[in-house]
Order: structure tokens, then sequence, then C-alpha cells
């Protein structure tokens, strides 16, 4: 019979590994928790500036304290991001709207804001994917008809803004202000809305896509802080001029 020998291995090797797998625990760790408290982090760099000297209701801290609501609505943002929910399909960003279809007085639009360089951007009123174009949510007004146009748009980090990219379009929407213009033009016509009020609600928070049918309004929708999928950006705008 054959002799079989074994050797044990050296106490360095475990040791290494041992040391190798803390420190991958201990990155995975911060990783999920940077990952988590991310919006925080983008709300301190771009909006608390920004809305510093704006009268904007917004659900989030000015301060950005850390409470417990806070943190669970930091660990569900983080938990959406990761199950796969396809944001670029518009219906999606409010899980709680019941969407309606309806037949659109036109298939297109297009829409211009010059404060961020936006010019001739496709709005479409006959499906939702926000990669290849802005979105006019089904059931909901078509500029400049009486009621609420509500118009969707991708952002990200504004350091990755590209206005002619669907995917970062919006990224610094967040610059606009009251009395800033929005401008559409349908069917050969353009016409120019006013912002007159900016805010910042949660996505269970589908008041801001209710029919008004006394007034024209045009609604843009967007993610906010940038980069995150946290809340959502709500800029209204009234016609002003055709």
């Amino acid at each position: 019979m054959g002799k079989y020998y074994y050797k044990k291995a050296s106490g360095k090797k475990l040791k290494r590994i041992a040391r190798g797998f803390s420190l991958f625990i201990v990155l995975l760790g911060l990783g999920i928790a940077l990952y988590v408290f991310f919006p925080l982090l983008s709300w301190q760099i771009y909006f608390a500036p920004a809305f510093a000297a704006q009268d904007i209701a917004v659900p989030i801290p000015k301060a950005t304290l850390v409470n417990g609501d806070t943190i669970r609505s930091l660990i569900s943002e983080a938990s959406q991001g990761l199950s796969g929910v396809d944001y670029n399909n518009a219906e999606n960003w409010f899980p709680g709207y019941k969407y309606q279809k309806g037949t659109p007085t036109v298939d297109s639009y297009t829409m211009a804001i010059p404060k961020l360089n936006i010019q001739n951007a496709v709005v479409s009123a006959s499906d939702d994917d926000l990669s290849k174009h802005l979105v006019n949510l089904g059931g909901t007004t078509i500029p400049p008809q009486k009621g609420n146009a509500v118009v969707f748009g991708h952002s990200t980090l504004p350091q990755l803004f590209d206005p002619n990219n669907y995917k970062t379009i919006f990224a610094r929407a967040y610059e606009l202000k009251v009395g800033d213009n929005i401008f559409v033009t349908v069917s050969g016509t353009t016409y120019k809305y006013t912002i007159f009020s900016i805010t910042v609600v949660d996505p269970n928070d589908t008041s801001v896509l209710e029919q008004d049918y006394s007034d024209n309004v045009l609604t843009l929708i967007t993610c906010t802080p940038p980069g995150t999928i946290w809340k959502r950006l709500i800029i209204r705008s009234r016609l002003t001029q055709i």
C-alpha cells in the first residue's frame, strides 16, 4: 500500500487569507453604506446650495438630519435601486398611481429650456421609453390645452449632463428657478410657459399628477437628488404667451 503524505497549510498563508477576507467584508460594508447614504451626500453637495435662497417645499430636512424616518426612506430607495425596476418606463416612477391610456392629440412635440441649453428635445405622447425621449404622461393634458401636462425626464449626476442625451437631460434641472421659461412647440406653434412653483415630493405623492382644467400648466418631473431615485423634483410652469 502506498503512503500518502499531507502537508498542513502554513500559518502565514491562513493569516493572509483571513486578512483578505476581512478586508473584503469591510470594503463591502463601506460600499453598501455609501450606496444607501449617497442621496444625503448628493443633497448636501447639489441641492442645499441651490435651494438655500429659494422658498421650496421639500420632504428632506434642510439640515439633512439623519433620523429613523430618513434612514428607512434611504434603505427603501436603495432596495428599489437594486430590485431591477425599469426606470426607463415612466409608469414606474409613481408606483401608487393608476395610469390611464388615452388617444393623444399629437404623437410628439418639442421642448426648449434656454437656461439649461436644451433645444428641440422630443417629448413623446405615444410611448413611455425615457431612454429615447422625454415622456408626456398618458392621461395628462397635451400643451397648450387646459389641464396639467406632465412631462418626465431622466436625471443623473450634474457632471454627466448632456442636453442631447435623454438619460441625462434633466441632470441640472435643480438649477431652474421661479420665473425661468420653458418653450414647447406643438404642430408648428411655439408656446411659452413660466415657472411658478418648484417642490420635492416622495414617489408616493401622486397629487402632482392630478388634472385641474381651470389653468394651463406644464409640470416637469425628474428624480432627485442628482444620481438617485429617492425623491421627485417637481417644476410647475404656467402658459404665459402664445
